[in-house]
């Protein structure tokens, strides 16, 4: 009975292990993502005067948060919005589709926390509120995508049915009278549509730059296994 030599045995094994140890980096070289997050004291359909707290995680390792921008779903028009607490000093701002919030940039890797006042909830099964997150040197992260499994989830509040005995509240007035924009409130609001431009170059890497990752690891571990094939080659 032939014998498979034990160099040999050991050469077949190398592509196989090349490939784990690949497909380990690509694993590891994932960044774990960051959100924007969402809670409510009472997280149910056309609940009243509810106060929703958002959790914005620090991503830039350079620069602080100094803005929080959101953009408001269906159902909660701005005039029905209020402010509850943030970091110290932070002025909040209503906007033509949502609101602002910020101030003094925050410490670099510090996460912005604060909270608003909902008049009431839409009947709604979800709401997502569009995030967008600026940094002191202008960086900007989009939490914009309605998928939550998307590379910048939008910040998505689940609710339970609304209770039996519950309405719709009359519309608040619009909002008027809002002061002129300061510098915290320069940028221009952007709408739900241009909340959804330029987000691959935001929030994390794109798909295009993934995909290429991908590539280069898959060209390495078939350069790897072409030269053990030459090295087996060699030494039959």
């Amino acid at each position: 009975m032939s014998r498979i030599p034990l160099s040999r045995l050991h050469l077949s094994r190398l592509p196989l292990a090349a490939a784990g140890a690949a497909a380990a980096v690509l694993l590891t070289a994932v960044p774990a993502a960051a959100h924007t997050e969402v809670e409510a004291d009472k997280a149910q359909a056309l609940a009243e005067n509810v106060t929703v707290s958002f959790h914005a995680e620090a991503e830039s390792d350079t620069s602080g948060i100094k803005e929080v921008r959101v953009v408001l779903p269906e159902g909660i028009a701005p005039a029905d919005v209020k402010y509850g607490e943030g970091p110290a000093g932070w002025k909040f701002s209503a906007t033509d589709d949502g609101y602002t919030v910020g101030g003094a940039e925050l410490k670099t890797g510090k996460s912005a926390e604060y909270s608003v006042v909902v008049r009431q909830l839409p009947d709604a099964a979800e709401v997502p509120f569009k995030t967008l997150q600026t940094y002191g040197d202008g960086h900007v992260d989009r939490w914009i995508e309605l998928d939550e499994n998307g590379e910048n989830p939008a910040p998505t509040l689940k609710l339970k049915a609304a209770a039996p005995d519950a309405k719709p509240l009359s519309p608040s007035p619009s909002v008027s009278g809002s002061p002129a924009p300061t510098a915290v409130e320069s940028t221009p609001a952007p709408s739900p549509q241009a909340a959804d431009t330029g987000k691959d170059d935001e929030g994390g890497l794109s798909a295009g730059a993934w995909t290429g990752i991908g590539a280069g690891l898959l060209v390495a571990v078939a350069a790897v296994v072409l030269a053990v094939r030459r090295r087996g080659g060699a030494g039959e």
